[in-house]
Parts: C-alpha cells; sequence; structure tokens
C-alpha cells in the first residue's frame, strides 16, 4: 500500500513536547491576556461585533457556524456569561445538537473595520426560556432558542491573521460574478446525491425576497 506523502511518520510532530520545542515558549503579551471573565475593555469588543463564528464538537463530530446579527450578535449578561440569540437559519440545528451533547463551545468575534478578534472559550446550554426569548425579539419575531455561555477564558487575538488577509481592506473583495452562487452549488450537489435535481436559477432568483421575509 503506498503511502501518503504527506502524512510520512519522518515529517510529523506527533508529541506537545516537540510541538513546544518548534515553536518555543511565548511571550508574556500571549499568554496574560487569557482571562477567566471579561474585562471592560473585552466587553467593548463583543457590544462591537456583529459577527462571530461559533464552534461546537459532538457525537456527529465538529461544527464551526457563522452567525451575524443587526448591530451586535452576542449579548453579555454579566462577567461571566454570555446570551447568543438563535435567529432564523436553516433548521440544521449542527450547533445545537452538538451542544446538547457537549457543551463546550468556542467563539471567535470579528469586528469590521478592525484587525484584533476576540476569543471565548466555554460551556453552553439552549434556553427556551419565555422571558428571554421575547427579550430577543425583532420586529416582534422572537429567536426559537438562546445559547447561554458560561466563559472560561477569554483573550484578544493580535491582528497578524486579519492584516495578512487584508480583510477589510477594498481591495480584497472578490467579485461576486467570480463565485459559484447558491443555487449552482445546489444544482450540483442534488445530481451528486442522484436525488431529484434542484433547479438552480430558479434558487438564485426568489432567494432575496425570501431572505427578506425569513431574516428574523
Amino acid at each position: 500500500m503506498m503511502t501518503d506523502p504527506l502524512f510520512a511518520p519522518e515529517s510529523l510532530v506527533t508529541s506537545e513536547a516537540a510541538l513546544q520545542d518548534l515553536y518555543g515558549i511565548p511571550a508574556q503579551a500571549s499568554t496574560v491576556k487569557e482571562m477567566d471573565r471579561l474585562i471592560p475593555e473585552y466587553r467593548r469588543l463583543i457590544e462591537a461585533s456583529p459577527f462571530v463564528a461559533l464552534a461546537t464538537s459532538g457525537p456527529g463530530g465538529l461544527d464551526c457556524s457563522p452567525r451575524g446579527d443587526a448591530g451586535q450578535v452576542v449579548f453579555i449578561e454579566d462577567d461571566r456569561t454570555l446570551l447568543l440569540p438563535d435567529r432564523r437559519g436553516n433548521n440544521r440545528i449542527d450547533s445545537l445538537r452538538n451542544v446538547i451533547h457537549n457543551p463546550a463551545v468556542g467563539l471567535l468575534f470579528l469586528i469590521p473595520g478592525s484587525g484584533t478578534t476576540l476569543r471565548v472559550n466555554g460551556q453552553g446550554a439552549v434556553s427556551i426560556d419565555p422571558a428571554l426569548l421575547s427579550r430577543f425579539a425583532v420586529e416582534g419575531k422572537a429567536p426559537r432558542s438562546v445559547l447561554v455561555i458560561r466563559i472560561e477564558t477569554v483573550f484578544f487575538q493580535c491582528a497578524r491573521a486579519v492584516v495578512r488577509a487584508a480583510l477589510w481592506e477594498e481591495g480584497s473583495r472578490v467579485p461576486a460574478e467570480t463565485l459559484p452562487t447558491p443555487g449552482q452549488i445546489l444544482a450540483t450537489a442534488s445530481r451528486m446525491a442522484a436525488q431529484p435535481e434542484i433547479d438552480g436559477e430558479a434558487y438564485d432568483r426568489t432567494w432575496p425576497e425570501r431572505a427578506r421575509a425569513t431574516l428574523w
């Protein structure tokens, strides 16, 4: 049997000690920033962020789900508790299903125009408390659930990744016409799955109005 050269044993780092030798000891600035609760500066970053990536793990494997909202995506209950309303989506509930089995969650906050990101690790629970749901209603529509997150660690990430990616620079924008549309992807995927083919053109044509009607 041919060995995959990407996984050749002599090329892999297989121990934490070897990994530490490779990268060395992190500087004070990389470790002192890690807290078990929010400090005022971290609160300001969360309050400014309209987008967060939610990472979870469950019996079906790993999941990383984008979450966005108007203005602020995650809300602060206290210095150790965050609230994430679950807005309308595709009803796959991959993240929530994982939390039911394994409450460990990770959050990565992005702030448009800023290179600084914020990371939170903690324990999540899915709440359907009526008062909590009504608290986050938008245009009279409450979320179906709210993810309550107990903070274990929180720290900011320096701007190198965002700077390298030139994430917020106008010249980095990718023209939409160069990318496959959701309808094109669904048409191909349905064919490959030997299922009734989805009409990709119709899907793309009706998407803007469907999104406006189901945003909240």
